[in-house]
């Protein structure tokens, strides 16, 4: 298990792709918790993505299906979107 915690907060965008590039290879070999609040990044790394507000879990499933509209929370759409508040 590799779990990372914003891993690319103080990485530039080369080296951000190039641990991105890893870790999608890692995928099938290893179990991979990412935390992260950069949204297109769950998305080109995740398979299944929870969103959390407050502590709490409020939407958790399939990636894909979470970006495409599949979705029970109204936050979590504001979130994908880019509508935070």
């Amino acid at each position: 298990m590799l779990m990372l915690d914003e891993f690319s907060i103080a990485v530039d965008p080369v080296t951000t792709m190039r641990i991105e590039d890893v870790l999608k290879e890692l995928r099938s070999e290893v179990t991979i918790i990412l935390v992260t609040n950069l949204v297109q990044q769950a998305r080109r790394l995740a398979d299944r993505t929870a969103f959390f507000l407050g502590g709490r879990c409020v939407e958790v499933g399939v990636t894909e299906d979470l970006f495409t509209g599949e979705v029970r929370d109204q936050r979590t759409r504001d979130y994908v979107e880019g509508r935070f508040g």
